[in-house]
């Protein structure tokens, strides 16, 4: 069965600082839904208190991601879905729990 990813920057989520508490209990409630249901994988947030590093084939390590790309932060969320219909269900059930859209793309996985 094909894993979707849902996924959303950290700039697109446009909250009062009031409304944050509320927001984190409305996508908790979706990922417990997931849960329940049988179609959750993982999910979480990218932590941005801690920088990014580059590990090279040989193991050096050096600070900070990729230069030419954008900054990779914000959350995620894999679920294991029969259809792109029902991702697209789950994904706007986030959207409304976290405030903002998602972005929606399907894993090609090498199994």
């Amino acid at each position: 069965m094909p894993k979707y990813l849902i996924s959303f920057p950290s700039a697109a989520m446009q909250v009062q600082d009031h409304e944050l508490a509320q927001v984190g209990r409305d996508a908790h409630a979706v990922i417990e839904e997931a849960k329940a249901a049988g179609v959750y994988v993982f999910a979480g947030g990218i932590d941005e208190s801690i920088p990014p590093v580059l590990v090279a084939a040989d193991g050096s390590v050096t600070s900070g991601g990729y230069a030419w790309a954008p900054v990779l932060n914000g959350g995620f969320t894999v679920l294991e879905l029969a259809t792109r219909d029902e991702a697209v269900t789950w994904a706007a059930r986030i959207a409304k729990a976290c405030r903002c859209e998602q972005e929606l793309r399907v894993f090609g996985l090498d199994s």
